[in-house]
């Protein structure tokens, strides 16, 4: 019998973290525990072993000490951090906010679940420990959600994990996975959060190769706008890389085609326009008008490439910033209007996915040059 579509989406895309919506004064039935391990522990396992074992914390005195342990291994940071970022619009404020919450009130949490395996982690690649643990973990979350109950995942503790074992009298040859602080929710509306399409972070037969439009598993097209994403962490923040993504002549500096630009008008928004010149051995030097289609400060910056409502191709640089971090996105979609590479094709019509594919790959090489050049030139680090 078919599950109730709805439903089982509303409960996926509901569960998350909840920290600052924890009911700390409402205790969490024993069996409503036992219930939720019993479904958890229907998840995969590696070799099919029964390892995983669960820790329920509910004595004041160890869930004190918990919480000291939690707090000196990265909670206290976090309410400091807090304090700085309150009331600053940051993108980060609140995450920030609700991690604090939670370090400064981790011992008054009704129940502290445990997730542990037997075994250590030895580099080897081999399945059974990581791999056995962390959807059992995630079923519990969800089998929790369910019964009304909420749950946050954080591993903060991780780094002080032998205090933890020694407090919890954790044997040698046990891993720590992840605590489950556990409670029930203050309200029952959870609203599916805003995340990237699964388009924009959903690569096709190599990494980083996107498509806008579906294939169906059919050779490449021109039609199916395949493009290329790059990305990478830069530690500062996104207004100190922002100088370096708005530099049109920048990328120029890395690229074995691009040859440099020169805006045409003397503003900076949606609307704007530069000529870009390039040169291929294949193709000659040739000139391209393109449009700016987004300008956020600090965040987004894309074009469009020939014409603007029908391009030949689509490129966008986003900053997303993270805790400690930034990621720059270096994004770039061919078509949908035509271009050289559909001159290509249609000389070649036979060869139309392999000839797209290459052309993924030399943009690919471009941009993540680009990208290593922009770290480099904002904190002096090449990445590995």
């Amino acid at each position: 019998m078919p599950f109730n579509l709805e439903e089982t989406d509303r409960l996926l895309s509901t569960t998350r973290s909840v920290r600052r919506r924890l009911d700390l004064n409402r205790s969490v039935p024993e069996q409503v525990l036992l219930d939720c391990i019993d479904l958890a522990e229907q998840a995969p396992t590696g070799g099919n072993q029964a390892s995983r074992r669960w820790l329920v914390v509910r004595d004041p005195k160890i869930k004190e000490n918990l919480g000291e342990i939690y707090r000196h291994t990265g909670g206290a940071w976090l309410s400091e951090r807090a304090k700085t970022l309150t009331g600053s619009g940051d993108p980060r404020e609140s995450a920030v906010l609700s991690g604090a919450y939670l370090a400064d009130h981790l011992h008054q949490v009704p129940v502290l679940l445990l997730v542990t395996i037997y075994g250590r982690h030895d580099a080897s690649g081999r399945p059974g420990l990581f791999d056995s643990v962390i959807q059992s973990a995630w079923s519990f979350c969800l089998a929790a959600r369910s019964r009304g109950l909420a749950t946050t995942w954080t591993t903060l503790h991780l780094s002080a994990a032998e205090e933890v074992e020694k407090l919890l009298g954790i044997p040698n040859g046990v891993t720590q996975i992840v605590l489950l602080p556990v409670a029930y929710s203050l309200g029952e509306h959870f609203s599916a959060v805003e995340r990237r399409p699964a388009r924009e972070i959903t690569w096709f037969d190599r990494w980083g190769h996107t498509l806008s439009n579906p294939t169906e598993g059919q050779p490449l097209r021109h039609e199916n706008g395949a493009g290329v994403t790059v990305e990478i962490e830069i530690t500062t923040n996104p207004a100190e890389i922002w100088p370096f993504v708005t530099d049109i002549q920048f990328p120029a500096l890395f690229s074995d085609e691009f040859l440099g630009a020169e805006w045409i008008d003397n503003y900076r928004e949606v609307g704007a326009r530069f000529v870009g010149r390039n040169h291929r051995e294949d193709m000659g030097t040739w000139e391209a008008i393109c449009t700016v289609v987004e300008y956020q400060l600090d965040s987004i910056f894309a074009w469009h490439v020939g014409d603007a409502d029908n391009p030949a191709a689509q490129w966008k640089f986003e900053l997303e910033p993270l805790l400690n971090t930034t990621r720059l996105r270096f994004s770039m979609t061919l078509g949908p209007g035509p271009s050289g590479l559909t001159a290509a094709i249609k000389s070649m019509p036979d060869k139309e996915a392999s000839i797209i594919a290459k052309r993924q790959r030399e943009q690919a090489a471009n941009m993540r040059r680009t990208l290593e050049g922009i770290k480099k030139a904002v904190t002096g680090i090449v990445s590995d």
